[in-house]
């Protein structure tokens, strides 16, 4: 046949992906380099920098089924932690990994370098052990309603809408949880007000970016500062005035899961919490389920990706943002109640304190899927968590509780740049239709 030369053979095809490289030189270089550096910083400053005294992890977090505590040396440990990041970055470097291998090499780096940090501060404290359980139950703590958060911008996003205004939303619905719950005297109507709420201003979002095609990130940010100072008003006009009656919702109590619990490290982690946390876990498979092996989820990506295509085959692209909008608005205020009731009970001013624009970054680093999101909503809240570990501790040297803060954003400035792979979000969000 004429036409025949200009078809590739299966074997020529395959030649062809092999011979390609697995990232590009440049990039390669630079996030070899940056591993290097890494490396270097944790062998001399974790390693050689550290005390004498022996680091000890203990597996507790009040389970009555307990792991034997393990013990490390102080300057050891830090040293060849350091070396083995230092390998992972000449490897790139001579080599390279491929792209579907980076979040993994990035996790391990991320271990090695905190846990060489743990040492380091633990072999210089006045005490050198430290809860590891409870440590990663205060990440789950602080995690939770960055991962809801989270969550609720990547159903926004793969729809195709921008939501900016998830700060908004769980201030909101962390308002509505305290002062629905207080009127009610119940802290399930507490809850089901906090969704209602973050859902209205999720419709807000929908209807001024889908209807009237409003910019979404400048919409985002009025959503967000009209919150605050209606939230704020409402604060000091009823709740300072008479707290009994309007800001004293209790706080959910934790459910203990029988057999669940009493499993070593996952048991307290994992099966010791609220009602909002079980909630949780619940949209975090629903949201991957749906997403990625439904009918509406296989809509919702098209018309995240290419609105016009999707229109052609019959999808409603202006109902599936609209559903999609209002359901991820109810998600953050879920959030938000996680942050009133769920906690402290009572709320306070700009109790959200920049959250959702944390969950935002979760998002994006997590790179507009689930489970990225929940991963890097942990990553964040176990840097939070930290902080307040390495204060306690007292360590060798002062640490600025900034550096810890710093390192999850420099992680998704990373991830933004493209040193972890293709970051890509999907290609008509932000963009109204028709």
């Amino acid at each position: 046949m004429s036409g025949s030369a200009d078809v590739q053979t299966p074997a020529a095809t395959t030649a062809t992906t092999r011979a390609q490289p697995p990232v590009s030189l440049r990039k390669r270089v630079l996030t070899g380099a940056l591993l290097v550096v890494v490396g270097l910083l944790t062998v001399l400053g974790w390693g050689v920098g550290s005390g004498p005294a022996d680091a000890t992890f203990r597996f507790g977090g009040g389970s009555s089924v307990t792991l034997p505590d393990l013990t490390l040396p102080g300057t050891v440990t830090p040293v060849v932690l350091g070396v083995v990041i230092v390998l992972l970055g000449l490897f790139q470097l001579a080599r390279g990994f491929r792209a579907r291998r980076s979040p993994v090499v990035i996790a391990v780096t991320l271990l090695c370098f905190v846990l060489a940090f743990l040492c380091w501060v633990m072999s210089g404290a006045q005490a050198q052990s430290m809860d590891l359980v409870r440590l990663l139950q205060q990440t789950v703590f602080l995690a939770t309603p960055l991962i809801l958060g989270a969550l609720a911008g990547v159903l926004g996003e793969r729809s195709g809408v921008v939501n900016v205004a998830i700060e908004g939303q769980m201030l909101t619905g962390a308002f509505a949880g305290a002062l629905v719950g207080s009127m009610a005297g119940s802290l399930g109507a507490g809850v089901v007000g906090a969704v209602l709420a973050g859902a209205v201003v999720g419709w807000l979002l929908a209807v001024f970016a889908i209807r009237y095609r409003v910019n979404q990130v400048i919409l985002g940010v009025v959503l967000n500062a009209a919150a605050l100072g209606f939230t704020g008003w409402a604060y000091k006009a009823l709740m300072q005035s008479d707290t009994q009656r309007y800001n004293s919702p209790g706080v959910l109590s934790p459910i203990r899961v029988p057999v669940l619990a009493d499993v070593p490290v996952v048991g307290p982690l994992l099966f010791q919490a609220n009602v909002l946390v079980y909630v949780m876990y619940v949209v975090i498979v629903a949201l991957q389920v749906v997403l990625f092996r439904t009918r509406w989820g296989l809509r919702t990506r098209a018309v995240g990706e290419h609105p016009k295509a999707a229109a052609t085959v019959g999808i409603d692209v202006l109902r599936v943002r609209y559903v999609n909008v209002v359901v991820a608005g109810g998600i953050a205020g879920l959030a938000g109640a996680y942050l009133s009731i769920g906690t402290i009970g009572p709320f306070t001013e700009n109790m959200s304190a920049g959250k959702g624009f944390i969950a935002l970054a979760a998002v994006i680093f997590g790179r507009w899927s689930p489970r990225g999101a929940v991963g890097a909503s942990l990553l964040f809240g176990f840097f939070a968590a930290l902080q307040t570990l390495v204060g306690i501790l007292q360590g060798p040297a002062a640490v600025p509780s900034s550096f810890l803060a710093m390192l999850p954003y420099l992680a998704t400035i990373l991830a933004v740049a493209g040193f972890v792979g293709r970051v890509r979000p999907p290609a008509a969000s932000g963009e109204a239709y028709p």
